[in-house]
């Protein structure tokens, strides 16, 4: 999982993840990973349109958001 979110902050990939925060609150997220430790990683989050930091052991899922072009 660490090397996806390295991945995700050298390209600038954005991604979607479900995360279970400290209290046992599950959200669906779409973020920006801007830097990552051994622990944790800062991203910017859409949902709450600011800059937030994750532990990496409560994510339960991640992957690329998938663009879909849509057209006439």
């Amino acid at each position: 999982m660490r090397s996806l979110l390295l991945k995700a902050a050298a390209s600038g990939a954005l991604l979607e993840m479900i995360y279970q925060d400290c209290k046992g609150n599950i959200s669906q997220r779409k973020i920006k990973v801007l830097s990552v430790n051994e622990e944790s990683f800062k991203a910017y989050c859409y949902i709450r349109k600011q800059q937030r930091t994750f532990k990496i052991s409560n994510i339960l899922s991640v992957g690329q958001v998938n663009s879909l072009s849509r057209g006439a």
